[in-house]
């Protein structure tokens, strides 16, 4: 792959978790759909936890078992379950983009999210990172893997994890 290929790829890779984010708040569950590969997964283990950068504990510790959605529909179904009746504002930025070849790349982002309920009430306001792979088919490139590992989680409450 020669240089204009890969910055191609990278652009393109961009553009695709900018829809993922903006589909999530808009609630388009066919074009979040859209995104992940068919047999994507998501790992979920890290998403309510923050790591003490000091430390090195998990608050709350990490599950003993991995909390995976493997494939597509598995993936819509837990992540309209859990922000279908919310409204959500995410923001992705300052991918580090690394094209593997040219079906595949791997991905870190920093995002921020702040969930509210239906009265507007702050329920999460959150901070961390997308850890991810991606491949292209014949449609373009897709979310092949991806968790989210949060460095910092506020509570509509104003309590930590």
């Amino acid at each position: 792959m020669d240089a204009t290929d890969r910055l191609a790829a990278i652009q393109e890779i961009r553009q695709l978790k900018a829809r993922y984010f903006r589909c999530v708040d808009e609630k388009d569950w066919d074009g979040l759909a859209a995104v992940f590969a068919p047999d994507a997964v998501f790992d979920h283990s890290r998403g309510g936890s923050i790591r003490d950068p000091w430390t090195g504990e998990w608050e709350p510790p990490l599950p003993a078992e991995p909390i995976l959605s493997v494939g597509r529909e598995a993936i819509m179904a837990r992540i309209r379950g859990v922000v279908e009746e919310l409204r959500t504002v995410h923001q992705g930025f300052m991918p580090e983009i690394e094209i593997l070849d040219d079906r595949s790349a791997t991905g870190i982002w920093a995002m921020s999210d702040q969930l509210y309920d239906r009265a507007g009430r702050l329920i999460l306001s959150g901070s961390g990172h997308y850890h991810e792979r991606y491949e292209r088919g014949p449609e373009g490139w897709t979310i092949k893997t991806t968790g989210l590992t949060r460095l910092w989680v506020v509570r509509g409450d104003g309590a930590r994890p």
